[in-house]
This record gives C-alpha cells, structure tokens and sequence, in this order.
C-alpha cells in the first residue's frame, strides 16, 4: 500500500471541502480549487478527514493513490496560506516592472517580454531586481515562475539572467582561464 495515500487528509475547519464522485472542490479564503480524479482512486469523507483509497493494486493505482491524495493536500495549503515563488534579475540594466498587471522585463534583448499573468496569480515586483509570484494553486506558481526564468536563463559564464531567489548558478571558466 502507498505509505502517502493511506495518510487521512484533514481539512481545517475554515475550508470547505466538498466530494462529487469525481471531483474535489476546495474553497478557502485565498480562493476555490478543483480537481478530477480518475477512475483508479475513491475519495471518501469521514468526520472532517478525506480518504483516498485505490481499487487494484496495479501501477497505474498504486501512482494515482499517492498522487491524489497529495494534490488534495496542496489544494488545501493552497487555499489556506498560499504559495509564492522568489525571483531575482542579476545583470547590468536588467530590471522588471509592472505596468499595470503586466509584467514587463528588460533582460538585453532586442524586444521587451510582456507577462500577462493567468487569473489566480499575482505578480509583484518590490524592487526592480526581485519578481514575487504568488497565488492559491501550486502548480500554476511554479509554471509562471518557471516561463519567466526562461525569457533570460542564468547563463554560467558571468551569472546573468533571471533564477530563483537562492538558487545556486555553477560557473564555468572562460578563455582566459584556460592556461
């Protein structure tokens, strides 16, 4: 049995979890998520704990037990605290800024990338060199985080580009270096 799928699921007492057949529906005070499961799991709601439990023991079960029940579990952070992702801009004349819900970004290229941020997330720039993406749904953060890295990744010879706030850039040695 999955050691993570068999854990029961509570739900705080200021979300409102509510189960149709297929379908979870998470609503809190960041916002409302929801979720389809397949045809390999059973959702069921005993005194304010959710349970997941799979119907074979085959692969494809045993995957989508585990999966479930921690995609309810990150719904539920989600809609309770949230999630937010840090990026900062390293390079000279390199900077973000919001007009109005864009995000704009000068990042040496020929052309000026323009965010548009999906609905559920909000981009915030403190200061010109630090991005903050927050929202209730975990794996739209990460994706929008992760479309903004790639406009300038960090390239390892001097550094420059857009990475994760603490993320660890391996550097390698240029021509010079070589004698």
């Amino acid at each position: 049995m999955s050691r993570i799928g068999k854990i029961p699921i509570q739900v705080p007492k200021e979300v409102k979890l509510t189960l149709d057949e297929r379908k979870v529906t998470v609503q809190g005070p960041k916002g409302t998520l929801f979720l389809e499961c397949n045809d390999k799991v059973a959702l069921h709601m005993e005194n304010n704990q959710v349970l997941v439990k799979r119907f074979s023991d085959d692969k494809a079960s045993k995957a989508s037990h585990g999966l479930y029940q921690r995609l309810i579990i990150n719904m539920i952070t989600g809609v309770t605290k949230g999630y937010r992702k840090e990026l900062e801009i390293v390079g000279v004349g390199y900077r973000a800024q919001m007009e109005g819900s864009v995000l704009t970004l000068q990042v040496g290229l020929s052309h000026i990338p323009q965010i548009v941020p999906p609905e559920g997330i909000n981009i915030s720039v403190p200061k010109p060199t630090q991005i903050i993406i927050e929202g209730s749904d975990k794996q739209k953060v990460g994706q929008v985080a992760a479309e903004i890295r790639k406009v300038r990744p960090p390239e390892p010879y001097q550094g420059k580009g857009i990475r994760y706030t603490g993320e660890r850039v391996r550097r390698k040695v240029g021509k010079a270096g070589t004698k």
